[in-house]
C-alpha cells in the first residue's frame, strides 16, 4: 500500500451517524488504529441537528508518517482538513440509508473515488414523520441513489447485525471498514481498540466480525454511475378462490376468538363475526378487522354499530358480487373513523402489555432489569373536554376561566412515567373511563359526523360510484388528536364541500382525489386552497 501514498495525498474518511450511535466512538477507533501503526490521525465533528432532521458528520484524516515529503522540506508534519470536501473524501461511512443518499446529495460520495459503507435500514425522519398522509421516503430510491453516488457500495442492515449480538452499529461498521479492505490495517489491529475499550467487548467484537464478513461478501467491482430509472408496476391482485377466501375468513375468526379485552374472549364475538358471510366476499377480510378494531375500541354494541353502518353501504354497492370497492373502503374508512384518538385511547394504548414488551425488547433490557418510560403529555383543553359528558364538556369548553386554569398548568407539557404506581395509574384510570366514552362531548360530535358523512356517500352512490368511494376515502385526512386533527377536520370540510360542487362532473372523482393529496402535502393548507380554486365558489 506504500506506493498509494507517493503521491502525497491523506486518506479522507467521513462518517455519519445520529445520535448514540457511536459515531464519535468509531471515528476515535479509527485514530487509534491509525497511531498506532504510525500514521498522523485528525478527527473532527460537525454536530448536526437534533431530532433526526440531520446526522452528525465525523471526518477522520489519515497520512503515514514514512511518505514521502513529511521531511525535509521544512514542514515537520502534513496539514490536514478539518472538514471533507466534496468529491475528495474516499472512505463514506453512513449508519443509515437516507443519510447515505444524503452523503451523495451533499457531495461527500462521488462516482469516481468514493466507497460508500451504508447500513440499509431506516431511521425516520421527523420530516417522514410529521406528513399527514404516508411521507416515507422509497427505500429503494436511496439504495439506488446510494449505488449510482459511489465508486463502490458495500451495503446491508448493520444495524440488524449489531442488534443480534447485543451490541452498537458503530462496531459493525467498524467491522466493515476493517473488512473492506480500504484500509492498510490488519484486522488483528482493527479489533485492539475495541478490546481496549472495555464495554461490551465480546458483543462489540461479535458484531465487527459479522460486519466484517458481510463487507467481503458484499464487494463490488468498481462501475460506472447509472441514474435509476423509474419504472412504474401496476400490480393486479390473483382472485382468490371461494375455497381461499373461506380460508382466510376462518383464520380471521380465529384470530377474533384470541382478542382479550374482557367482553370479546369467548363465543359471543365470534357468533357476531359469522353474520360477516353476508357482506360481500370481498370485503368480508377488511370488514372482520373493522369488527375486531370496533370491539376492542368499546365493546360488542360498538362492533354491531359498525357493522350495520358498511351494511348500509353494501347494499348499494354497484360490484357486490364482484370487486365491491365501495364496500372494502367503507369498511376500513368506517372502523379508522369510529376508532378516533381521544384521551381515554391514547391512555390505553401507552400501557398495553404489547407495548410495554416492546419496548424491552428495543432497549435490550434483561428480564429482571428495571425501565424508565416516562411520557411527554401536552394536552389541551379540547382534549380535556372532549373526555366530559356532553353538558358538561361544551359549558366548559366555552368558559375563558377554565381556558386559563388548564393554560397554567399544561403550557409546558406534562411528564408522566408510565412506569411508575403514580403515572402508571394515572394511565390506567383514564383508559378505564371508556364505558362513559358514549356520553362524552366527543363521541356524540364524532357519531354525527360519521353518519351525515355516510349518508352523502350512499346517496352519491347511485348517480357517481367512484366518487363516493372517493367521499369515503377522504376520512384519511383526519389523523391523531389536538391541533393535528383539528386541522385533518377543517381540510375534511373543505373536501365534502368540493365535493358536493364536483357532483355530476365526469372528472369528479378524480379531482377529489386531487385534492385529498393535496390536502395531506401540509398542515398549512395551502396545497389545498390553490387546487380549490375553480372548484369551490370563493
Amino acid at each position: 500500500m506504500t506506493g498509494w501514498y507517493d503521491g502525497q495525498r491523506p486518506i479522507t474518511i467521513a462518517i455519519l451517524a445520529m445520535g448514540g450511535e457511536g459515531g464519535g466512538v468509531l471515528a476515535d477507533w479509527i485514530v487509534e488504529v491509525a497511531e498506532s501503526a504510525d500514521y498522523y490521525a485528525q478527527s473532527t465533528s460537525v454536530p448536526g441537528v437534533a431530532q433526526r432532521t440531520g446526522a452528525t458528520v465525523y471526518y477522520v484524516e489519515l497520512f503515514p508518517r514514512t511518505a514521502r515529503g513529511t521531511t525535509g522540506s521544512g514542514r515537520a508534519a502534513p496539514v490536514l482538513s478539518v472538514f471533507p470536501t466534496p468529491g475528495e473524501v474516499d472512505i463514506v461511512i453512513a449508519s443509515e440509508l437516507m443519510e447515505a443518499a444524503r452523503a451523495v446529495q451533499r457531495g461527500f460520495s462521488t462516482p469516481d473515488r468514493t466507497t460508500l459503507i451504508a447500513s440499509t435500514h431506516r431511521v425516520y425522519s421527523i420530516d417522514e414523520k410529521m406528513a399527514l398522509g404516508d411521507g416515507r421516503v422509497d427505500g429503494t430510491a436511496l439504495l439506488d441513489t446510494a449505488r449510482g453516488g459511489a465508486k463502490r457500495l458495500i451495503a446491508t442492515d448493520f444495524m440488524a447485525v449489531a442488534e443480534q449480538h447485543r451490541s452498537v452499529i458503530s462496531a459493525a461498521l467498524f467491522g466493515a471498514v476493517a473488512g473492506s479492505g480500504l484500509l492498510p490495517f490488519t484486522r488483528v489491529q482493527c479489533e485492539a481498540p475495541i478490546r481496549a475499550f472495555g464495554k461490551g467487548v465480546e458483543q462489540s467484537l461479535a458484531a465487527f466480525a459479522d460486519g466484517f464478513g458481510a463487507a467481503a461478501a458484499t464487494v463490488e467491482p468498481a462501475s460506472p454511475p447509472r441514474t435509476a430509472q423509474p419504472v412504474e408496476l401496476t400490480l393486479i391482485p390473483k382472485p382468490l378462490t371461494a375455497a381461499e377466501r373461506k380460508e382466510r375468513e376462518e383464520q380471521r375468526r380465529n384470530e377474533i376468538a384470541a382478542t382479550d379485552p374482557g367482553e370479546l374472549v369467548g363465543p359471543r364475538l365470534r357468533e357476531l363475526a359469522r353474520t360477516v358471510s353476508d357482506m360481500p366476499p370481498a370485503a368480508r377480510s377488511m370488514i372482520l378487522h373493522g369488527l375486531v378494531r370496533t370491539a376492542v375500541y368499546q365493546n360488542l354494541g360498538y362492533a354491531r354499530l359498525y357493522l350495520r353502518r358498511v351494511a348500509t353501504v353494501a347494499d348499494i354497492d354497484p360490484e357486490r358480487d364482484g370487486a365491491a370497492r365501495l364496500t372494502v373502503e367503507a369498511a376500513r374508512q368506517v372502523a379508522l373513523w369510529m376508532c378516533y384518538q381521544d384521551t381515554i385511547q391514547v391512555a390505553l394504548q401507552k400501557i398495553r402489555r404489547q407495548r410495554t414488551d416492546r419496548i424491552r425488547a428495543e432497549a435490550g433490557a434483561e428480564p429482571d432489569q428495571l425501565i424508565h418510560v416516562r411520557e411527554y403529555l401536552h394536552p389541551q383543553v379540547g382534549e380535556i373536554t372532549d373526555t366530559m359528558p356532553v353538558r358538561l364538556g361544551s359549558m366548559l369548553h366555552r368558559s375563558n376561566a377554565f381556558r386559563r386554569l388548564i393554560g397554567r398548568l399544561t403550557h409546558r407539557g406534562m411528564m408522566v412515567n408510565t412506569s411508575s404506581i403514580t403515572g402508571y395509574t394515572a394511565l390506567s384510570v383514564t383508559a378505564r373511563l371508556r364505558p362513559l366514552r358514549p356520553r362524552s362531548l366527543r363521541y356524540a360530535r364524532e357519531q354525527q359526523a360519521i353518519d351525515q358523512w355516510l349518508h352523502t356517500a350512499v346517496a352519491t352512490a347511485g348517480l357517481d360510484a367512484e366518487l363516493a368511494r372517493e367521499i369515503l376515502a377522504c376520512q384519511g385526512v383526519m389523523k391523531g388528536y389536538g391541533a393535528t386533527y383539528e386541522h385533518g377536520a377543517d381540510s375534511f370540510a373543505q373536501l365534502m364541500s368540493a365535493a358536493h360542487h364536483l357532483a355530476g362532473r365526469n372528472d369528479a372523482a378524480g379531482r377529489l382525489a386531487t385534492l385529498r393529496e393535496a390536502a395531506l402535502a401540509d398542515e398549512s393548507g395551502d396545497a389545498l386552497s390553490a387546487e380549490l380554486v375553480g372548484v369551490v365558489p370563493g
